[in-house]
């Protein structure tokens, strides 16, 4: 453990002495996330919706077909239970919960007026908005079809970002995207210095082991990750207001699982590289691939089948749910389990075998 934090203490010196390498942790994050929170937009295709439908009546079927013929929506699930649906939104599994009350048809014969609610995810931020004008065409043009029949009341909420305000949606998937860019980059460019610089041969015939070796050089970076995750949401809370109604301690939990995965990749690609110019170019390139299918600008919802498929393995987008989950929506353990589960079997693989394919080109 002593020659692990030496030559951590070493790594740390060298970093402190870069002006570089620190303009890159402490004043470009803050540059970005000022300038691609207020330009970040996307456009929505399709979204999942969860109808409780509690009339089951032929005007509640009909309006219900309505919704699924139109192209925008897609009815996830169904049932007669608000909790269900409740469950649903804060799980993130839909962005839009359909409530069709008792008596629904009757009221439309009746008093020719029936309340319709719609339930709002609004964590997803101007998606939301996009989300709730087409919900409302959607009942326009439905209260249109039943002529003097009747008139839908539509009554909408948004929960967890009442105002619909995109940048408490951005920011903390503009972060996480941050954190992954400076980790991985760092990391990677740091051990093709060392090959550079024709230390690394040197340092492996030194008494320190391999392990030790790698320890040692991703721990500054791994505490560096840290430093531009608090440095985000400090900006992020004073500058744009972001709420964080969830526990900070398990964000950063989840954090330091988190940098393990994107350190080692960076690891990864030092050990396919011979130089940092090398090992900058794979890194954007990885990079870029991880936010196309983070869901951070393009909502997952609108991608191909395939590619909603294939973005099961992107850590990135298992980070930005969990981020999202915790500080606009207040979500626990419970709630962010599954893609908490998913990183560490992710840092644990890519450690793995980082260290193992390190091993064998040093060998």
């Amino acid at each position: 453990m002593r020659r692990i934090l030496v030559l951590a203490r070493a790594e740390v010196l060298h970093i402190l002495r870069d002006r570089t390498t620190m303009a890159q942790v402490l004043i470009i994050p803050i540059l970005q996330l000022l300038v691609l929170t207020n330009a970040a937009t996307f456009v929505i295709r399709d979204s999942p919706v969860y109808v409780v439908d509690q009339d089951r009546t032929p005007a509640s079927r009909g309006l219900i077909s309505r919704f699924a013929a139109s192209g925008h929506f897609d009815i996830v699930g169904s049932s007669a239970s608000i909790d269900r649906a409740n469950e649903e939104l804060l799980q993130g599994s839909v962005t839009l919960v359909i409530t069709i009350p008792r008596n629904f048809e009757s009221d439309l014969m009746t008093i020719r007026r029936a309340p319709v609610q719609l339930l709002l995810n609004g964590e997803k931020g101007s998606a939301a908005g996009i989300v709730q004008s087409y919900a409302a065409r959607i009942l326009s043009e439905y209260s249109r079809e039943l002529g003097g029949g009747g008139i839908v009341d539509v009554r909408t909420r948004a929960w967890y970002n009442p105002a619909q305000n995109y940048k408490h949606y951005m920011v903390p998937g503009i972060l996480v995207a941050l954190v992954t860019l400076i980790g991985t980059l760092l990391a990677s460019q740091n051990i093709a210095r060392e090959k550079e610089l024709g230390t690394l041969e040197q340092l492996n015939v030194t008494p320190i082991s391999r392990l030790e070796f790698i320890i040692a050089k991703l721990l500054p970076f791994w505490v560096l990750g840290f430093i531009v995750l608090t440095i985000g949401l400090v900006v992020g809370r004073l500058v744009f207001g972001v709420p964080m109604r969830g526990s900070v301690v398990l964000l950063f939990a989840s954090a330091a699982i988190y940098l393990v995965g994107a350190l080692a990749i960076g690891l990864l690609i030092s050990t396919v590289v011979e130089t940092q110019q090398q090992a900058m170019f794979v890194t954007f390139f990885i990079v870029n691939i991880y936010l196309l299918l983070s869901g951070l600008f393009t909502p997952i919802d609108s991608m191909a089948p395939w590619v909603q498929v294939a973005s099961q393995i992107n850590p990135v987008r298992h980070f930005v749910t969990i981020a999202r989950g915790i500080l606009i929506k207040g979500a626990g353990l419970s709630e962010i389990l599954q893609p908490l589960a998913i990183l560490v079997v992710f840092a644990i693989v890519m450690i793995s075998l980082a260290v193992a394919l390190y091993r064998k080109r040093t060998a």
